[in-house]
C-alpha cells in the first residue's frame, strides 16, 4: 500500500493520509462483507474519518490515530497477501496489538500480520494459530524453550495451543509420544463413590483433553494412537505410578540393593555399564504387581504403569526407534503369531564395577572352581586332559607348582624354599579358606562376591576358567556358536548366570535330574551321580571371548562366535500387592539395571508432556511432575492461579513454582491475560471485572492478593 499527497491541506492539529489498494486485491476483502471490517475500525478510532472511493482510502484525524490506521491497513494488507481472511476479530487484535506497540508495552518486535499468518497445524480444513501477541509469544517460547508455564484466565488458548504443538511435533517426529495429565480434583465426593467403572470416574476431568485431540486428529486415528502408546491421557496420580516393589533389586556399584533403601545422590547401574545418580526417589505406597519375565528365565517385579523400553521385529526391520511402554499396555499382547513380540534392550557394555584386589589370579579361581578338588582333605588339586590348562594354572599361582601325578590329575604343591618348615600352608589352602571356599565340594562351589562384582577383566577371566574346565561351544548347522556349561552346584550356576549377564550377554539354564541318569565312568568303574546336574547356555556379545584354552578358542571363532544376545519378554503375571517406591536416574536414556541384569525405567523420554489445569498440584504434584522429565522431551505446564479447587490449607504447586522456578535457564513462564481471551468476547469482561472486584477486596478467591502483585512485581 502507497501513501501519496492530498490534495488539500488538513486542519490545524490534524493529519491526512491516502491509501491506494493495488488492484489485484478486491476492496470487500480488505473492508468487509458490507463495510463490516470498516465499521469495526471506525469505532475504534472514533476521531478519525475515513472515506473510501474507488481503491482509495483517506484518513483524516489526529496524526497519531491517523498512523496507527495507516499502520492498520498496511498489516491488514500483509495478512492478504498470504491467503489468508481478515476478520472482524482478526481486525480488533490487530488494533490491540498497535495500540500496545504504540504504548511501549512489549518489546515491538513483532507486527499483528507476523501474529496472524503464523500456522501451527492445519487439521480437518481448519488452521489452529495464535491469535494475540501474548499467544504468539507462548507458542514461541514452546519452540525455544524445555519447559514452558502457560499462565493465564479460561479461554486464553493455553491448552489448546500446546496441545497443537504437541501434534506438530508428533507429526515431525520431533517427539514419539504425546502425554497429556490433568490432576483430578474430587468434586464434594471421593471418586470411589462416583458410579461407573474407573475410566468413567476420571473421564471428565480429561474430556477438554479429548476434545482437543478430536479438534486436531483424525478421530478414527485417536484410539489406534491411545493404544500404541503414542498417545497417553491419564490422571496426573497415575503419572506417578511407574513403580516397582520396595525390596526389588537395583544394581549399584557396590553390588545389588533394595530400591526402597536408595536415596537421591545414591549410584545405579545404567545401560552403558556405567554408574548414574538417583535424581529422584518418590514412595508409591500399596500397587498391584506384575511379574515381568523374560524368555532366558530372568524376571523382576514392577507396576501395570511402570515403562519399558521394547521393540518389535517390525520396528527392527524398519529401523524404528525403540519405543516406550507401560506394562499393562503389553498384557496379552506378547505374541506376534508364533513368536515373542517385544525385545527388551541389553546392556550396550560390560558393567563397570570398581576394581577390587583379589587374593588368587581370577582365571585360576574359574580352573579350580571348574575341576579342582578343595576339599581340604588333601594337597588342592586339578584334573584336566589339556596340559595347555595345567601350564596355564601353575603360571598364574605363584609359590605353587602344578605336577602331574597320573592320567588327568595334577597336585598344586607349594615350592620350598631353603629353610623352609615342612607345616607351612600350601598357598592355594590358605586363600581358598580366605575365600570361604575350602571343604566345599562341587555342590557347592560358588564364585565369591569380590569376583562377582569386580572389573569386567577379572569377572570375564573368572568365567573363562570356568568354561575351560566345564564348558565348550556347542556348533548348529546354519547358526552361531552357543557355549554351554555344567555344574551340580546351585550357586555356581546362578553365578555363571550372573557373569554372563554382566558381561552384556544371556543365559539360559535347565536342569538334568540325577535319578534315572545312566552312571558315568572314572578308570573304567561306574559313578552313580548324586546330584542334579544344571546345563546353563551361554550367548555373549561380540568381541567378548569366552575361552583362553586354544581348541575350544578355535572351535567358537570358527563358528562366527555366538551372534547377538537377545532378550523377549514372555510373559507378564500378576504378582499380588505391595509397598512401591519409583526412582529417576540421570542416565541419558533413563534405563537403569534391575534384578537379573534386566534394563528398565520409568521417566518420560521422547515424549511432548501437557499437564493442564496445573494449579489444582500440590507442591508435592509439581516437583514429581516436573522431575520426571526425560532426555530430548518437552514439558507445557498450563493453569490458572486464580482458579484453584485445592483442599483448604494446600498450597498450589503452580503458585509456588514461580517462585522457585523463576530466570531458570530453559524454564519459561508465558503470562496471557484478559487482552489473549479467544472465546466469547464476554469472557474477557468477565475475567476484567472479577479482577476488579478482587483488587478493591483485597482478595483473589480467598488468597491474600499479595500472591498476585508479586507475581506481577517479576513481570
Amino acid at each position: 500500500m502507497t501513501q501519496t499527497p492530498t490534495a488539500q491541506p488538513p486542519a490545524r492539529g490534524q493529519a491526512r493520509a491516502q491509501f491506494t489498494v493495488p488492484a489485484a486485491h478486491p476492496m470487500v476483502s480488505l473492508l468487509g462483507s458490507g463495510d463490516s471490517l470498516l465499521r469495526v475500525i471506525e469505532t475504534a478510532f472514533p476521531g478519525v474519518d475515513i472515506h473510501v472511493r474507488g481503491n482509495e482510502v483517506n484518513a483524516t484525524g489526529e496524526a497519531a490515530d491517523v498512523a496507527l490506521v495507516q499502520r492498520l491497513f498496511d498489516e491488514m494488507m500483509l495478512v492478504l497477501r498470504t491467503g489468508q481472511p481478515m476478520t472482524e476479530d482478526a481486525v480488533e487484535r490487530s488494533i490491540a496489538m498497535l495500540r500496545a506497540s504504540g504504548n511501549g508495552e512489549g518489546d515491538g518486535q513483532e507486527t499483528p500480520a507476523e501474529v496472524l499468518t503464523q500456522n501451527i497445524l492445519s487439521s480437518r480444513g481448519r488452521t489452529i494459530r495464535p491469535k494475540t501477541l501474548n499467544q504468539k509469544r507462548y507458542v514461541d517460547a514452546i519452540d525455544k524453550h524445555t519447559i514452558v508455564f502457560g499462565i493465564g484466565p479460561a479461554g486464553t488458548g493455553k491448552t489448546y495451543l500446546a496441545m497443537a504443538k504437541a501434534v506438530q511435533a508428533l507429526q515431525a517426529k520431533q517427539v514419539s509420544r504425546i502425554i497429556l495429565t490433568r490432576p483430578a480434583v474430587e468434586a464434594g465426593e471421593r471418586l470411589g463413590f462416583l458410579p461407573g467403572t474407573l475410566f468413567d470416574k476420571i473421564d471428565p476431568y480429561l474430556r477438554p483433553l479429548y476434545d482437543a485431540l478430536h479438534d486436531m486428529l483424525d478421530p478414527e486415528s485417536i484410539p489406534r494412537l491411545m493404544a500404541a502408546g503414542t498417545i497417553e491421557v491419564a490422571p496426573l496420580a497415575y503419572m506417578r505410578g511407574r513403580a516397582q516393589p520396595v525390596f526389588t533389586n537395583v544394581l549399584t556399584p557396590d553390588g545389588w540393593r533394595p530400591i526402597g533403601d536408595l536415596q537421591v545422590g545414591d549410584l545405579v547401574m545404567g545401560s552403558n555399564g556405567e554408574p548414574t545418580p538417583v535424581l529422584g526417589v518418590y514412595p508409591q505406597g500399596q500397587k498391584d504387581i506384575y511379574r515381568v519375565t523374560a524368555q532366558d528365565g530372568s524376571w523382576t517385579l514392577c507396576c501395570g504403569e511402570h515403562l519399558w523400553t521394547v521393540r518389535t521385529a517390525a520396528d527392527k526391520r524398519r529401523d524404528k526407534p525403540w519405543r516406550v511402554l507401560e506394562t499393562k499396555e503389553m498384557i496379552g499382547n506378547l505374541r506376534a503369531a508364533h513368536a515373542r513380540r517385544y525385545e527388551l534392550p541389553m546392556l550396550t557394555a560390560p558393567v563397570s564395577f570398581p576394581e577390587r584386589e583379589v587374593p588368587m589370579d581370577p582365571y585360576a579361581l574359574g580352573l579350580l572352581l571348574g575341576d579342582g578338588c578343595l576339599t581340604g582333605s588333601t594337597t588342592p588339586s586339578f584334573a584336566t586332559k589339556d596340559p595347555e590348562l595345567a601350564e596355564a594354572l601353575e603360571a598364574a599361582l605363584p609359590g605353587v607348582t602344578v605336577r602331574h601325578r597320573r592320567g588327568p590329575d595334577y597336585a598344586l604343591n607349594r615350592i620350598k624354599s631353603p629353610g623352609d618348615v615342612v607345616t607351612l600352608e600350601n598357598p592355594v589352602t590358605r586363600i581358598l579358606r580366605e575365600l570361604e571356599l575350602l571343604r566345599t565340594r562341587s555342590h557347592s562351589k560358588f564364585v565369591p562376591d569380590d569376583y562377582l562384582h569386580n572389573s569386567a577383566e577379572v569377572r570375564l577371566a573368572v568365567l573363562q576358567g570356568l568354561l575351560d574346565s566345564d564348558g565348550g561351544p556347542v556348533m548348529q548347522a546354519d547358526r552361531t556358536c552357543r557355549v554351554q556349561y555344567s555344574t551340580t552346584s546351585i550357586l555356581l550356576r546362578d553365578d555363571v548366570i550372573a557373569l554372563a549377564q554382566s558381561l552384556g550377554g544371556v543365559a539360559y539354564t535347565r536342569r538334568r535330574a540325577a535319578e534315572g541318569r545312566k552312571p558315568g565312568l572314572a578308570n573304567g568303574r561306574e559313578v552313580v551321580h548324586r546330584n542334579d546336574a544344571h546345563v546353563v547356555d551361554i550367548r555373549l556379545p561380540e568381541g567378548i571371548d569366552p575361552f583362553r584354552l586354544a581348541r575350544k578358542r578355535d572351535k567358537y571363532l570358527a563358528a562366527r562366535g555366538g551372534g547377538r544376545p537377545m532378550r523377549f519378554i514372555d510373559s507378564i503375571e500378576p504378582a499380588g500387592r505391595e509397598e512401591a517406591v519409583c526412582i529417576q536416574v540421570a542416565a541419558e536414556d533413563s534405563l537403569y539395571v534391575t534384578q537379573d541384569y534386566l534394563l528398565t525405567h520409568n521417566t518420560l523420554n521422547d515424549a511432548f508432556i501437557i499437564l493442564d489445569e496445573a494449579q489444582n498440584t500440590s507442591a508435592e504434584q509439581m516437583k514429581m511432575f516436573l522431575t520426571r522429565l526425560g532426555f530430548e522431551s518437552k514439558i507445557v505446564v498450563t493453569g490458572d492461579v486464580t482458579q484453584v479447587d485445592l483442599p483448604s490449607g494446600t498450597k498450589s504447586g503452580l503458585r509456588q513454582v514461580q517462585d522457585i522456578l523463576e530466570g531458570l535457564d530453559d524454564v519459561h513462564f508465558s503470562r496471557l491475560t484478559s487482552q489473549d481471551v479467544v472465546r466469547h468476547k464476554l469472557v474477557g469482561r468477565i475475567v476484567d471485572a472479577y479482577e476488579k472486584y478482587d483488587n478493591e477486596n483485597g482478595t483473589e478467591n480467598g488468597t491474600h492478593k499479595g500472591v498476585r502483585d508479586s507475581r506481577n512485581k517479576r513481570k
